[in-house]
């Protein structure tokens, strides 16, 4: 039998099947809710049937603080599964996931569990210390099944497998169905800088809820491992259905967020909702150090935000706005693809057969509604004043291009990224035309838009991304716009009377703090990534060619793209503190946005890549001069856009010896393959093994 893992070998020796060509992408189908769906199944909503501008813009509150040692800020988080009314209230409720406290020091503090959660506030250099706690139990204990369709086949938790054949691809003697056990989870704190292994949230080191557990892994391969590391390190205990983090805070000032990082379960567990911003403040490169460039004295930045204690009534300007795309049921639920002929018509030869797809796992999904803070389309009352919004693109595998234009009188700046502020405040008008800003998946925008001229009235914040993969370009010139009466809106600002005088500094005037850049790498990797194609057939049995996975790799000396795959020995090992470049080869029709955990990177500069006939030729070859990161783009990033048919080079020091990963931010592309192990220094003793993915002769079968 020919097993995946011989499939992906073969495609590596021989070149077929492996998309390294051919950059018009291949056809995607955005979500219809007019589609067939089987006997039994759900209605889908139509978004056009969904009140707009209905619900207000809920501002997470601050998460309560817990009880804890002195010099740490400790937190007791769980996640649980409840109902939330996403949709509007005129429609019915949705069942959900998400984290809240369990544990608070102030009375009176909000014990809300929400989708997404409550901000975690943070103090640079102080730590954080999370116990996240897997609550996804019915209240007599029993672990709740998956909310979506889970598809075993991937190399994945994979915790029927028990601990031989768990964070492994199974082998089948027939196509399962969906997996309906007990889910796994672990989080990860997006962007945090020099966190130790355990605490970051390793694909592999998830916990099952503390309910009865039989015929199924507890924890994850590394999970005692990392336990037993918090102990020596930390002094901290881990027990059933909880692991204990601890985050330095080491980054400059700057958004961050947290969410489910369980392997090859990432795109479920976050669409089902955990997921929050963790905003980092203080330090140098605070608030405090930005300067009003006419007199040298400290400028004052639009707020003030969420904080704990906070009384009820209080205006706030500073806010954080995830944007997520979802779908839903006409009973509320949440709507997410059950099978593989959803995406683009493949109804088979599924796995176990020799090349087979994954029955269920969709290459990508873009939902039909636009969710902000956990509701469909809501709306904003501002001031005629400054606001400082903190943008999340929190989205499954939509990259948006939001669009400030239909705002009359609005003037719009960027003064932060991922790695925090940026060496001068960016005109978004002026720097990328129209209003315009693109954002890649996790990709985060501090931005302080100035309604002060804008006459009071109603204004939609629209996206003119695309509904499909991304590629870079213009809307409208380069690719269709989203729907514009429903995707193509993300929400409403209703805007008044100021209520008081705004203080605020100008953003034109302000001086935020510099940017040492790194020193020169000692090391140049060269990285590639892949899509991996296949040959299926439709219900009629006419064939159709579509993506069985996407990974991650190596251009080799020859200047071949070399497929890696999760369970692969680990190719990148930096030292403890080097100075590396990683040069990312992107050899697939889309736009992957990469991310690297535990650090940040400068993005140095994107070059294309030689072709013919719209083909790339090998070996890889990049041509022309290289271009510098756009305005918005400069400082430090943790996620880069890597466009199709180009080189994108990114610039790392990388301080902390431990297991960590990289990856593409598209969560379906995660799931299936591309995300890699790196490693920082050398192996720790008794750290586990890779997993590589089984074939016919030591792999324990599981029943479909």
């Amino acid at each position: 039998m020919l097993t995946r893992r011989d499939f992906v070998k073969w495609c590596a020796a021989t070149g077929a099947w492996v998309y390294v060509g051919g950059l018009a992408g291949c056809a995607r189908r955005p979500f219809d809710p007019g589609s067939p769906r089987g006997e039994g199944a759900l209605t889908p909503l139509r978004p056009e049937s969904i009140p707009k501008y209905a619900t207000p813009l809920l501002v997470p509150p601050a998460m309560p603080r817990a009880e804890g040692p002195d010099g740490i800020d400790c937190y007791e988080i769980s996640m649980r599964q409840f109902e939330q009314q996403i949709l509007p209230d005129t429609l019915p409720k949705t069942t959900v996931w998400g984290y809240g406290p369990v544990a608070a020091a102030a009375a009176n503090a909000p014990m809300i569990h929400n989708a997404p959660s409550l901000t975690i506030e943070a103090r640079h250099g102080v730590p954080t210390r999370v116990k996240w706690i897997n609550d996804l139990c019915d209240e007599n204990g029993a672990h709740l099944p998956h909310l979506l369709p889970v598809d075993p086949t991937l190399h994945w938790a994979n915790p029927q497998g028990k601990e031989a054949g768990r964070d492994t691809r199974p082998i089948f003697t027939e196509t399962p169905g969906a997996y309906t056990g007990p889910v796994p989870i672990v989080t990860h704190v997006h962007g945090a800088v020099g966190v130790g292994d355990e605490s970051d949230g390793y694909a592999e080191a998830w916990y099952l809820c503390d309910g009865p557990v039989v015929g199924y892994a507890r924890n994850g391969s590394w999970y005692d491992f990392f336990a037993a590391k918090a102990k020596a390190e930390l002094g901290v205990e881990w027990g059933d259905g909880f692991a204990i983090f601890q985050y330095p805070n080491e980054n400059r000032a700057s958004t961050l967020w947290y969410h489910d990082h369980a392997l090859g379960m990432t795109r479920l567990n976050v669409y089902a909702g955990p997921a929050g911003f963790f905003i980092l403040r203080g330090g140098d490169d605070g608030d405090v150090s930005v300067k009003d460039s006419r007199t040298g004295a400290a400028a004052v930045l639009p707020g003030p935000a969420p904080a704990e204690g906070d009384s009820a009534g209080i205006r706030y300007y500073e806010v954080p706005i995830a944007i997520q795309d979802r779908a839903f049921n006409e009973d509320g639920s949440l709507f997410y693809p059950g099978d593989r002929a959803f995406f683009d018509e493949i109804a088979g030869p599924f796995i176990p057969e020799p090349g087979g797809f994954s029955p269920i796992w969709n290459p990508e999904f873009f939902g039909n509604t636009i969710m902000v803070n956990g509701a469909t389309w809501p709306y904003l009352e501002v001031e005629r004043r400054r606001y400082r919004f903190r943008f999340l693109n929190g989205c499954q595998s939509r990259f948006l291009v939001l669009d400030f234009g239909a705002i009359d009188g609005a003037r719009v700046w960027q003064i932060g990224n991922e790695g925090g502020f940026l060496s001068g405040p960016v005109s978004i008008s002026s720097a990328t035309g129209a209003g315009r800003l693109v954002m890649g998946l996790a990709e985060r925008a501090d931005m302080i838009v100035d309604f002060t001229d804008v006459p009071e009235g109603e204004y939609v914040l629209k996206n003119v991304g695309p509904d499909e993969p991304y590629r870079g370009g213009e809307p409208g010139a380069d690719f269709e716009p989203a729907n514009s009466e429903t995707t193509g809106q993300v929400m409403q600002f209703r805007v008044v009377a100021a209520t008081g005088a705004d203080d605020s500094t100008p953003p034109e005037f302000l001086a935020l703090p510099p940017i040492t850049a790194l020193p020169a790498e000692t090391v140049t990797r060269k990285l590639a990534l892949v899509e991996v194609m296949g040959m299926g057939r439709d219900a009629e049995g006419e064939e159709v060619e579509g993506p069985a996975e996407a990974v991650l790799g190596i251009v080799n000396e020859d200047g071949e793209a070399e497929p890696r795959e999760w369970g692969s020995e680990v190719t990148e090992n930096p030292e403890v503190g080097a100075v590396e470049l990683w040069e990312i080869y992107n050899t697939t029709g889309d736009a992957h946005p990469m991310h690297v955990h535990e650090t940040v990177f400068e993005l140095v500069n994107r070059q294309p890549l030689a072709m013919q006939e719209e083909e790339l030729i090998t070996p890889l070859d990049p041509v022309g001069d290289p271009v510098g990161p756009l305005p918005h783009e400069t400082g430090f990033k943790d996620t880069v856009i890597a466009y199709p048919g180009q080189v994108t080079r990114i610039r790392a020091r990388f301080g902390r010896a431990g297991q960590f990963v990289w990856h593409c931010h598209i969560v379906e592309h995660e799931d299936n393959e591309m995300m890699r192990p790196f490693r920082i220094g050398p192996k720790q003793p008794g750290q586990p093994e890779p997993k590589a993915m089984p074939d016919a002769e030591n792999a324990m079968e599981q029943d479909a």
